[in-house]
């Protein structure tokens, strides 16, 4: 089961990137389209306006999905910012059970972010509602992107609690430890 779920967040990160990616694609290409228009400017051409319609709402809408979709990943990984002075001070039992409550405290925090996120996608599907701009793009579905990753973040955070509970070290503790090992600052 946690080599499926393992997956399944390395199936969001990659996701994640394509979106990234494609960020990045579309605005290349934006920039190539103005650059195309000022060189037909400039030897008295008429500007083929080259332009992606929405350009900045469609990234945005790309964005906050991929943001979403790498959180469970990132948090494996040990990429997230988490303050670890009051656990590093106490002994190894307290600490892993205060680890334990605080990831359950967070498993609670994203369950009740996805629920919330889950209402606000079925209402936009529901209701039909889509963006402002030229394209009008469904709202579910940077909606259902977010309310994916929260889902995924959530679990993450069920299996470390339920990690900790067992007195094993989490995903996150153990790829901080490697990133320490091998001299790494950044997760892989």
């Amino acid at each position: 089961m946690r080599r499926f779920i393992n997956r399944v967040h390395d199936g969001a990160l990659a996701l994640a990137a394509a979106f990234f990616a494609a960020i990045a694609v579309l605005v290349l290409v934006q920039i190539a389209g103005r650059l195309i228009d000022r060189a037909a400017r400039a030897l008295d051409m008429a500007p083929p306006g080259l332009t992606i319609p929405s350009l900045a709402e469609i990234g945005g809408f790309l964005f906050i999905s991929a943001v979403f979709l790498g959180m469970a990943g990132t948090l494996r990984a040990g990429g997230h910012v988490r303050v670890t002075l009051l656990i590093g001070a106490m002994p190894p039992g307290p600490a892993r059970w205060l680890g334990a409550l605080v990831a359950a405290g967070g498993t609670a925090l994203a369950a009740f972010a996805t629920w919330s996120s889950l209402l606000q996608t079925w209402d936009s599907y529901a209701f039909g509602t889509v963006s402002f701009g030229m394209v009008k793009v469904p709202l579910w579905w940077p909606q259902g992107a977010m309310t994916l990753g929260l889902g995924l973040l959530a679990l993450a955070l069920v299996q470390a609690t339920w990690q900790l509970i067992m007195g094993h070290q989490p995903d996150f503790d153990l790829a901080e430890t490697e990133m320490a090992e091998t001299g790494r600052e950044e997760p892989r």
